[in-house]
């Protein structure tokens, strides 16, 4: 893509924007990064680095004319396509792709492309820690850490990127081929964006379109689109879940993941030592022990990584125990489905804190997965009412202020034996800035806790 010259409107100033901006700035194109926020809520550093770079920034709402003017635009992952002035833009026959459908184009590293409801930063640094136990240089990103723009960029070349891909980049990718796509499940998420379910589920699809032959992917068999989906031929297609079938080469076996492959007479990967809990956690090691297989990643390898890897911040992760009660931080359960498997993670009583910014999802999911395991919710933040009559008459609950109240409330509730756990099963942005402050004030909150 020749870019010198052009007129580039970059919309959104986070960080793969402005990382987008910055490369196409020193590719010679004449650049304007376009925010919706006010200049005030960035630092003026981040103004001034921009502008030293020749990038014009226009702050305070999308304009129509600074659009309707460009040569193409490249839009973040947070900014919705059916904007008015985008839409104009198309209609024009301006070119409209995003942060890392730009990358690609620049890009010849073999790729390994993550993508799910849930999960999916989890698997994305299982697979970048695995592939590096076996002595590959890996790039690790995208949706997760750093933009694949930076990497696509920069001098680094790695043998191979792992990269977490979100519905939203896939939105807008003209062509992409990655080595191999794993798909984790497709639950109803982001509706408050998306027309329906089917258009959320079709987005999250676009991973394996362009794949052909030579190429992998990787699917949850026991997710009921993944089940019934085909990919395109001829890609290669390697199903997983939880027991065997005739079509699956992975599934549960004797505590531990049974995985078929051509020239591999059945290895079986013990999770005797794995620190990940949850069934659903069980799901993602299999996509990463497919993934591994698709590589040629020697078994031993794949194992060392299972008994090693120690997972990621905010995904049930321990916190404290107070006088028998333990304290889990799901932060990022930010969804419905994420929640629920969540509680269904436990075999203990559980006391759940939950609530933040409705995603327009339903809570009654929630609410089956809490029978019979949830003793008490605590409610919080603007979803706290939809949360309560979904919960009425079936859950015991109550309403907390923030959450140092939650915590209190929750901790007061347990008896010894119990789980205090955080799955808000909403976004954060409610009342805290990202999932990671939300978990953050939760673990502080639970440390402060005197005894």
């Amino acid at each position: 893509m020749d870019v010198e010259n052009k007129k580039v409107v970059v919309m959104g100033m986070g960080k793969s924007g402005l990382s987008a901006a910055r490369w196409l700035a020193k590719k010679g194109a004449r650049v304007t990064v376009s925010e919706m926020k006010e200049e005030s809520a960035f630092s003026p550093e981040t103004i001034q680095q921009a502008r030293d770079r020749g990038i014009a920034v226009e702050t305070g709402g999308h304009r129509r004319d600074t659009l309707l003017a460009s040569d193409l635009i490249v839009v973040s992952p947070g900014v919705p396509l059916d904007l008015e002035p985008l839409a104009a833009a198309r209609n024009k026959g301006i070119s409209v792709i995003g942060e890392m459908g730009l990358a690609v184009q620049w890009m010849d590293t073999p790729m390994v492309a993550i993508t799910g409801t849930n999960g999916k930063s989890t698997v994305t640094a299982f697979v970048g820690a695995m592939l590096e136990a076996a002595g590959y240089s890996v790039f690790v990103g995208g949706n997760i850490g750093t933009p694949l723009m930076d990497y696509a960029a920069g001098e680094r070349k790695a043998d191979i990127a792992v990269v977490e891909v979100s519905s939203y980049q896939l939105d807008t990718m003209e062509e992409f081929r990655p080595l191999v796509s794993v798909v984790l499940n497709i639950s109803p998420d982001h509706l408050d964006r998306y027309p329906s379910y089917e258009a959320y589920a079709q987005s999250k699809l676009r991973i394996c379109r362009d794949q052909g032959e030579g190429e992998h992917t990787v699917l949850n068999d026991d997710d009921e689109a993944l089940g019934r989906f085909t990919p395109p031929s001829p890609v290669s297609v390697h199903r997983y879940g939880l027991e065997k079938r005739k079509n699956r080469q992975a599934y549960l076996e004797n505590h531990g993941i049974r995985a078929t492959w051509p020239g591999l007479p059945g290895h079986l990967f013990s999770l005797e030592k794995c620190s990940l809990a949850g069934r659903h956690n069980e799901e993602n090691i299999m996509a990463c022990v497919l993934t591994g297989l698709a590589l040629k990643t020697d078994p031993s390898v794949i194992q060392q990584t299972v008994d090693r890897f120690k997972g990621l911040p905010h995904r049930l992760e321990w916190v404290r125990q107070i006088r028998n009660v333990d304290f889990y931080n799901d932060s990022k359960a930010t969804n419905v489905d994420a929640a629920a498997r969540s509680v269904a993670s436990f075999g203990r009583p559980i006391i759940l804190i939950a609530g933040g910014r409705d995603k327009g999802g339903d809570y009654q999911p929630l609410v089956e997965a809490s029978r019979g395991k949830v003793r008490r919710a605590i409610l919080l933040g603007e979803a706290r009412d939809l949360l309560a009559r979904a919960f009425e008459g079936k859950i015991p609950y109550g309403i907390a202020v923030d959450m140092v109240d939650a915590v209190a409330q929750a901790f007061a509730a347990s008896e010894s034996g119990d789980v205090v756990l955080l799955a808000p099963a909403c976004s954060s942005f409610d009342m805290f800035t990202d999932y990671a402050h939300r978990g953050k004030v939760f673990r502080e909150t639970v440390h402060g806790i005197q005894i």
